[in-house]
């Protein structure tokens, strides 16, 4: 069914009005509020209607289990979140490094969190700028590294071509400006720049599952929800192309253990995530595309 006729913003991405309704979902980490996810027939984009505006959506990042933002480690979820983070920081930095086989250079971190991976890279020997739009994670990068993140305006006074490699972990589905900021970040990396986007995917065996309870909705925080279709025609658009797929192995076993926490599942459903999680790893070795969250490697196109 098409919506058309109904009131609803055409896609972010290619402007397509030919938009399906895909999903009622609900803000279960906060608010209860019921959100609808949209889906364009054109470029396969999934997106969050209504969607709040910069000033109105401050409110649902405001909670302390925001973990992103807070570092909070209390219970047994967080504990696992912060053992995760660990192994999986360690990961992204050698890979990031691999990609550039020893040379240390500039690189851009956007939505920096409380500072970790911007820190590691840091230690690594990178010249490393890091923005951060939340103020107490600011300061929190401050005291706990040593680090001074820059507020995310500044993405607009950065010199262009500048810098070897561009990292957004899971930020890109968070960013009002989608395009604006897609234009700047191909202007701002150098000839071989690497732009390295981690996102869920809602292609996933984990996704189809837990459909409409399935975490990595998290409306309306998530503006966005890509899959590697739609990830492809983003780039496209901007003269970019992914070069490679790259499956976040934990991110399945996560979001499976959040999404039966929004189901009311009790003990039953921490076993359930864990056999969801496995399955759906399981379908991303067969093909990586089917991975709970992927990281995309993104260059510029040759013209």
């Amino acid at each position: 069914m098409s919506f058309q006729q109904q009131s609803y913003s055409p896609c972010p991405v290619c402007k397509n009005d030919n938009i399906d309704l895909s999903l009622h979902c609900f803000d279960y980490s906060l608010t209860q509020e019921q959100f609808e996810i949209l889906s364009c027939n054109k470029c396969g984009l999934l997106y969050t209607f209504p969607t709040p505006s910069k000033v109105a959506i401050a409110p649902y990042y405001n909670f302390p289990e925001y973990i992103s933002h807070t570092d909070v480690n209390k219970g047994w979820m967080n504990k696992l979140y912060h053992k995760v983070k660990s192994r999986t920081l360690l990961q992204k930095t050698n890979w990031v490094q691999s990609l550039f086989t020893g040379h240390k250079g500039n690189i851009l971190e956007v939505g920096a969190g409380t500072g970790s991976f911007a820190y590691s890279m840091k230690k690594k020997g990178w010249n490393v700028t890091a923005l951060e739009p939340d103020e107490g994670s600011r300061n929190r990068a401050l005291e706990n590294f040593d680090i001074t993140l820059l507020p995310i305006e500044e993405l607009y006074n950065l010199p262009k071509n500048s810098f070897e490699v561009i990292t957004l972990w899971h930020v890109l589905e968070h960013v009002h400006d989608l395009m604006d900021y897609m234009h700047v970040f191909k202007s701002l990396l150098k000839v071989n720049g690497r732009l390295i986007i981690a996102v869920p995917n809602h292609e996933s065996f984990d996704a189809n599952f837990y459909k409409k309870y399935w975490a990595a909705y998290d409306v309306p925080r998530h503006l966005y929800h890509f899959s590697p279709r739609s990830m492809d025609n983003l780039c496209l658009v901007h003269h970019m192309k992914v070069l490679q797929y790259k499956p976040m192995w934990f991110d399945s076993f996560y979001v499976s253990l959040l999404s039966e926490k929004y189901k009311n599942a009790g003990y039953f459903g921490i076993i359930r995530a864990f056999f969801v999680g496995c399955l759906s790893n399981l379908m991303a070795l067969r093909n990586p595309k089917k991975a709970s969250s992927l990281i995309y490697e993104i260059k510029i196109s040759e013209m």
